[in-house]
């Protein structure tokens, strides 16, 4: 074939591809280190990664794998020589193919679902300078505010500071370097949710399992033959390594007085959203919208607060008092969204038992297939929506996410729009009439 396409013949191929679905399975392999609490150790603090993707795959998602792997060995060494005191709770190791074993996985043993109560997922946490990554600890969505995130947050910070002082000195306490990776600082950012990997399974309203998200983004080598072995710093792994194993650590500790420590690295967090909500909020102006972000903001920051009682971090939903709205309106002169007339912005919705999982994943689209099945040939406009700060698929998870009962599509507007910018009421009552058409949720009276 190469030797008549160089001679410039052109050449014609058919293929036929017999395709079809039927019953499978995902193989998912997991290990445990049992909590040493009679109670507490049947609750879970899991590791997570992802092994399938394009070959050769080494940032994406190898490294993610490889350094789950490693904190596995160095917990259970480190408990096993008496240096780490074993933790109250169970800490355990999955790795599945991404977002489908997943989902999978927590679909099909419920029981395991409702024991972890907080993840630390790793997806692509290896990538050198060549592969111009900047590290994200990615924060949760404000669907579930939560405190496990400033844990991780801390610890990263910490990291920063030393490769930062080691890189600028050669001189610091902790330098953190490997002797096959380079000495650049790790430069961590603590990042608003983004979507994209298996926290998005394990953070869905269904489950509401608290997720620190480690990740390098963007990578030029993504997705291509370039993603290779010689991309990876191993002094990153060994940085990332050690956060993921102090996070997950710390969490499934049971120490009364690591209260007080939790005050101070949710302050540490509250530090970073508040520039970045001061951006925000700055955007917006003096109007009715940026008013009501702040407030909202306000009570994310309350949630968070009241999180750190125990790692049961599902947390009831917080309503706004309706006279916010009012607050708002006559501060800033009724400027900015108007509520809209339509009766479908004072209905509430709640999700139902099942099914359990994000609408959106990758592979397969539940909403899609479901709409496409009653005849519908366009989406939504809601998920094809960019705000200021997210798109459609931010947008359609959030949305989902909210509904929770309590609120009614106009309360759930100006959540999602405090997280991703102002958007039209009524494209989300549209999704949440979507939603209720194919048997997502249903309404509340």
């Amino acid at each position: 074939f190469q030797e008549r396409l160089a001679k410039g013949e052109k050449i014609l191929l058919h293929a036929v591809v017999k395709a079809g679905q039927h019953a499978g399975n995902y193989e998912v392999v997991t290990a445990t280190i049992p909590g040493a609490d009679a109670k507490l150790k049947e609750e879970e603090i899991a590791f997570s990664c992802h092994l399938d993707h394009q070959r050769p795959g080494a940032n994406d998602n190898a490294s993610g794998c490889a350094t789950i792997l490693e904190v596995a060995r160095t917990l259970q060494r480190l408990i096993a020589d008496g240096k780490l005191a074993r933790p109250a709770r169970t800490i355990r190791f999955i790795f599945p193919p991404e977002i489908e074993g997943t989902l999978a996985l927590l679909n099909g043993k419920p029981e395991l679902a409702k024991r972890i109560k907080a993840v630390v997922h790793m997806d692509m946490v290896g990538g050198g300078p060549e592969t111009k990554a900047v590290f994200h600890v990615t924060r949760g969505p404000m669907s579930l505010p939560s405190f496990v995130q400033d844990v991780a947050w801390a610890f990263a910070e910490w990291v920063n500071e030393e490769s930062y002082q080691f890189a600028a000195t050669e001189k610091a306490e902790y330098p953190m370097v490997s002797a096959e990776g380079g000495k650049e600082p790790l430069r961590a950012e603590y990042s608003a949710y983004t979507m994209g990997s298996d926290h998005d399974v394990y953070q869905d309203s269904s489950f509401g399992i608290p997720a620190i998200y480690l990740n390098d983004w963007p990578d030029r080598f993504i997705h291509t033959n370039l993603d290779s072995a010689a991309n990876i710093d191993a002094t990153k792994l060994k940085r990332v390594g050690f956060i993921g194993a102090a996070s997950g650590y710390f969490l499934a500790l049971n120490d009364p007085a690591r209260r007080e420590v939790v005050k101070k690295v949710i302050w540490q967090g509250k530090s970073v959203r508040d520039t970045q909500n001061d951006l925000r909020a700055n955007s917006l102006g003096k109007t009715t919208e940026g008013c009501k972000f702040i407030l909202l903001s306000l009570n994310f920051e309350k949630s968070v607060e009241d999180s750190t009682d125990s790692l049961r971090t599902k947390i009831p939903a917080y309503v706004p008092p309706r006279h916010d709205d009012l607050v708002c309106a006559n501060s800033y002169g009724g400027t900015g969204q108007v509520p809209s007339r339509d009766e479908n912005a004072f209905q509430k919705w709640k999700r139902v038992a099942q099914p359990k999982g994000p609408m959106v994943v990758f592979g397969y689209d539940y909403f899609e297939v479901e709409w496409a099945k009653r005849g519908h040939t366009t989406k939504p406009k809601l998920l094809e929506y960019e705000g200021l700060w997210g798109g459609g698929e931010e947008y359609g998870y959030e949305v989902l996410n909210f509904a929770d009962g309590n609120r009614n599509a106009q309360e759930v507007r100006d959540a999602v729009s405090a997280e991703y910018g102002p958007v039209p009421v009524e494209l989300v009552a549209e999704y949440l009439k979507a939603l209720e058409e194919i048997g997502v949720v249903e309404k509340v009276k």
